[in-house]
């Protein structure tokens, strides 16, 4: 089964749409190659829970690698497996085909050294006891289909007539960056792709608000009613946020969703910052 909505748990279970978990990230990446007889797929996983990754590295718990198609196809995975070979006989894949990751216990579980809970489990986490063979967690869910094309939602530009020194569009296929000058790109400096992210942040802003001026009349946005838009841009979005279990959209959320869908990109500029400061860069 794969759960594509937040479902009902007598207990926490880690996912990205949870708040059970104070560090409640579970995503996973694939890629799929044909090869011969055999798919092969090419699994990256992150997971932001200590208590969670312990389970399964002690072999506590078990990683399950589902593939919804006309029938559902489990695979299961040890914790350092990032790759599975399954014969074409055994599955059928089309662009309906849906990936999702689920983590499986496989001894009966008490919580009380979960430190990783929110507060409200705190005072009694020792008293929540997960039978064996029961979910301890789920992923995003990937669709075949955004698999097969991929999400190029930016292009950079550089235009010296500018009348700013950056300009942000929106273009019928991706956000364009305009830059007046080359250096404000910050090719001269290391990770110079990381020090682009407020502008990749400004992009996605005005991006999604224009997402949800053309997919809603009172500016909120249920993605599991709407129909996939016709724009290629909106298309790449509406995925991309149905891949990270984004269900709803408006102009309050914008930063929340913002955060979900690009994997921490205002954190990863301050580390690196931090770096070039501590680096003397």
């Amino acid at each position: 089964m794969i759960y594509r909505k937040n479902a009902n748990f007598p207990y926490p279970v880690l996912s990205n749409t949870s708040n059970a978990y104070v560090k409640n990230t579970f995503e996973f990446d694939v890629d799929v190659y044909d090869i011969s007889s055999d798919y092969q797929f090419n699994i990256e996983i992150e997971i932001d829970s200590e208590y969670i990754k312990k389970l399964l590295t002690t072999g506590k718990a078990q990683l399950i690698f589902i593939i919804q198609s006309k029938d559902n196809k489990y695979f299961r995975l040890t914790s350092s497996q990032n790759s599975v070979l399954v014969k074409k006989s055994r599955v059928s894949l089309n662009d309906k085909t849906s990936l999702q990751l689920h983590i499986q216990t496989l001894e009966d579980i008490n919580f009380k050294d979960n430190f990783d809970l929110n507060d409200f489990y705190q005072e009694f986490k020792h008293e929540i006891n997960i039978p064996k063979y029961s979910l301890l967690g789920f992923s995003n869910v990937i669709s075949l289909l955004n698999i097969k094309k991929p999400f190029d939602l930016f292009e950079k530009r550089l235009d010296e007539n500018l009348n700013s020194e950056i300009k942000i569009e929106l273009g019928q296929e991706t956000i364009i960056i305009n830059y007046k000058k080359s250096e404000f790109q910050f090719n001269h400096l290391p990770k110079s792709n990381v020090l682009n992210n407020p502008y990749i942040y400004t992009g996605l802003t005005k991006a999604l608000q224009a997402f949800i001026a053309a997919n809603s009349k009172d500016g909120d946005v249920d993605l599991e009613d709407i129909n996939e838009p016709e724009g290629t841009l909106d298309w790449k979005l509406y995925n991309l946020m149905k891949n990270k279990g984004v269900t709803r959209l408006n102009y309050d959320n914008i930063d929340e969703v913002i955060h979900i869908i690009s994997n921490r990109i205002i954190e990863k500029y301050t580390k690196a910052l931090e770096e070039m400061v501590n680096n003397g860069s």
